[in-house]
């Protein structure tokens, strides 16, 4: 950019400028890596939304020993990527040291099967309000689903509709909402192609979108094919977004957000808004600081070193201590991990918010807590970490690895040495309820208070931990399943 040398304008009728960041794939590891020293924000958001391997590939060189880097210059490498991002680095004022607390053996955890219409129906009064809120969260938590109620479910768990409401209620409310929501999209679609050249900002959102609306799951058959009213839909939605919230505008990897969304919802308007408020919770990932980001990997930093110090030396010793691979995995909520169906499940339970705050943090741990023999045995260095942690993609158990994070949840809470810094990233503090207090029950049998009688009151036939099926469970006495 004339104004700004650290721009790179991708519309510029500049042919020298034009140059999209798909083509920074051919581009020499030299010269890679100093426009992501020169301007961190720009490269990642835009190498990293896209959910792209560009650090493995431009560091793959057909000669293994030019694949590693000084370790002085990867610090700093990292160091400036992110600015201001310091893990585990030293010691500094504010900053506690967690040395060998003995979090005791990790729990047995197993899932049920997801929640039926059935269920949904039975905890529901005839005027259409929810009984036992906390109740049906732990059935959702411990099982997800059955997809026939997701479009229904999905606006209570994101806050679209208030878990107390009547279905008139809701009614008023979306009718409400639709008004609203035409109204914004107007707002964009009246633009002229005269006032349109002279909005930059209008005019970079739509462009981007556009790119992007082309290569969403393009594989599912809800976004696939030319003209395809799916894309509409998604690059309408995402418009009117802008219209909402102008200042974020559209930043790579939301159209990442939007479309399960959208899948489920099959409608303009539920989808638009329950988009609205799942970036209500993943806003901070997307603004021009990345403030969400650099709290995300220090907190993911500090849950790892408690659980497993001895990984996250072996990853320092490696120049990975700051965690920068699971970037991807926060930056969109693991949408490129799993397959589409899988992260249909695991939002829905993340949107339960149990067992603890931040529980997508913990989901990190467990991956990560499952790869570490490998990655430990084989002697990754820095190259062959962020290789390994990038083919993982489409090859996570799901259930397995929501076992396993609940476990080291259940690990944590009932771990009476607990760090003050890892309490407050679990949001531990503000509960009133120890992992060891004694529950209550209502009249129907539901388990109302301890999170620790979560994982023991809703135990049904399940996946355990080893991924494997346990049939000799019985179901408890207060569930009646009918398998989605």
């Amino acid at each position: 950019s004339p104004q700004d040398k650290r721009i790179l304008l991708v519309n510029s009728q500049n042919k020298s400028l034009s140059q999209s960041f798909e083509n920074l794939f051919d581009e020499p590891s030299y010269g890679l890596l100093q426009k992501l020293k020169k301007d961190p924000y720009t490269v990642t958001m835009g190498r990293f939304s896209k959910v792209t391997n560009y650090i493995f590939d431009s560091f793959r060189l057909s000669d293994p020993s030019s694949q590693r880097r000084p370790p002085s210059e990867m610090a700093d490498f990292l160091n400036d990527a992110i600015p201001g991002l310091k893990i585990n680095q030293q010691e500094e004022p504010g900053f506690e040291v967690i040395t060998r607390i003995d979090l005791g053996k990790q729990p047995e955890v197993s899932r049920r099967e997801p929640v039926s219409a059935e269920e949904w129906a039975k905890n529901m009064d005839s005027e259409g309000r929810i009984l036992n809120v906390d109740y049906i969260k732990r059935l959702i938590f411990k099982g997800g689903l059955c997809h026939t109620l997701r479009k229904e479910a999905w606006k209570f768990l994101l806050g679209y509709f208030p878990w107390n409401s009547t279905k008139e209620e809701r009614a008023n409310l979306q009718k409400r909402k639709t008004d609203e929501y035409f109204r914004m999209k107007l707002q964009w679609k009246s633009v002229s192609e005269e006032q349109e050249r002279r909005n930059a900002r209008l005019r970079d959102y739509r462009s981007l979108i556009e790119k992007d609306v082309n290569r969403t799951d393009r594989t599912n058959k809800f976004y696939e094919g030319e003209d395809n009213p799916g894309l509409i839909l998604l690059h309408d939605i995402l418009m009117t977004y802008c219209m909402y919230d102008f200042d974020l505008g559209y930043v790579q990897g939301m159209s990442d957000l939007l479309s399960p969304v959208l899948y489920v919802m099959e409608n303009e308007v539920d989808a638009f808004w329950c988009f609205v408020l799942y970036m209500d919770q993943m806003h901070q990932n997307f603004e021009e600081q990345m403030q969400g980001m650099k709290t995300q990997l220090i907190q993911l930093s500090t849950l790892l070193r408690l659980l497993d110090s001895g990984f996250c030396s072996y990853l320092e010793s490696q120049d990975s201590g700051y965690l920068y691979f699971c970037f991807r995995w926060l930056l969109i909520r693991f949408k490129r991990e799993f397959s589409f169906q899988d992260i249909l499940r695991l939002w829905e339970v993340m949107w339960t918010e149990l067992p603890c705050q931040n529980f997508h943090l913990l989901l990190c741990c467990a991956i990560l807590e499952s790869e570490k023999q490998q990655i430990m045995d084989k002697h990754y260095g820095f190259n062959e970490i962020l290789k390994h942690i990038n083919e993982l993609s489409m090859k996570i158990d799901v259930e397995y690895i929501l076992c396993k994070a609940e476990a080291i949840s259940m690990q944590m809470m009932n771990c009476k040495e607990l760090p003050q810094a890892v309490s407050e990233i679990l949001g531990m503090e503000s509960s009133s309820v120890t992992p060891d207090s004694d529950t209550g029950e209502d009249e129907n049998g539901a388990v109302l208070s301890c999170p620790t009688s979560l994982y023991q009151s809703i135990s049904t036939p399940v996946t355990a931990a080893n991924g494997t099926r346990d049939s000799t469970q019985q179901m408890s006495e207060t569930q009646s399943l009918t398998p989605a």
